[in-house]
């Protein structure tokens, strides 16, 4: 590396420091948002290993589908916390990736999801994108479809209209919420395949639900669910 190149990168991380996502060391493998012992101390929940674990119990009764997980435990007020919001609202699509990736690996790991096909993302409505650029759900399926080389497929369901926020609703109300905002778009994309429904965070699950009912309309279809983080309370 010449001394000009020194110098410029000392001058742009003085300017623009490049620090972890979760814990503010500078200290980062190239490329990476988050360090190395942030990522082994991030809040594991080894669902991907274990049957009928909580998410599988959220869904239980609800909709059809074959295994479900979460990679992480989600609690307000924790770095976590800042991690999901400087992924999902300050355009920090790289840190998303890196997110998708770790899922990738913890799937891979899983002899539970060995079979799957293909990646659906949770889709957001048009004017959800356009506010914010980018659909956190499909940055991470890019992520793990890296590690486990199957297709993302964005056009299978389509979500028709804008909803309020759930924040602050009970289960019965954010799944009235929910009903009838998805619609099987292109029932040929996922026909016959056992695919992995992805989205950020699982709370009462309402969301998956409506829309893992909307993919349980096309042909033999397996239908599997996995999120980035398991919050008992957001």
């Amino acid at each position: 590396m010449s001394t000009l190149t020194l110098i410029k990168d000392s001058l742009l991380h003085l300017f623009y420091p490049h620090v972890c996502a979760g814990c503010g060391t500078d200290i980062l493998p190239a490329g990476s948002n988050i360090c190395v012992q942030y990522i082994h101390n991030l809040p594991f929940s080894g669902f991907e290993k274990m049957d009928d674990n909580p998410v599988e119990k959220i869904l239980y009764g609800r909709v059809q589908f074959n295994k479900a997980t979460a990679l992480l435990y989600f609690t307000k007020q924790s770095s976590l916390q800042n991690i999901m919001h400087t992924f999902k609202y300050r355009n920090n699509k790289d840190l998303g990736h890196q997110l998708g990736l770790i899922m990738g690996n913890r799937l891979l790991e899983s002899c539970r999801f060995r079979h799957l096909q293909a990646l659906i993302p949770l889709p957001l409505h048009e004017s959800r994108i356009h506010k914010r650029g980018y659909n956190q759900a499909e940055i991470l399926c890019n992520g793990i479809a890296e590690i486990l080389q199957i297709p993302v497929i964005t056009h299978a369901v389509k979500r028709v209209s804008a909803t309020e926020t759930q924040t602050r609703k009970s289960r019965i109300e954010r799944w009235q919420n929910m009903e009838g905002k998805f619609i099987l778009a292109d029932e040929s994309s996922v026909a016959d395949k056992q695919v992995l429904l992805v989205d950020d965070v699982i709370t009462t699950g309402a969301t998956l639900e409506a829309c893992a009912a909307a993919l349980s309309e096309a042909e033999e279809t397996g239908i599997n669910i996995a999120t980035l983080c398991y919050a008992d309370k957001i």
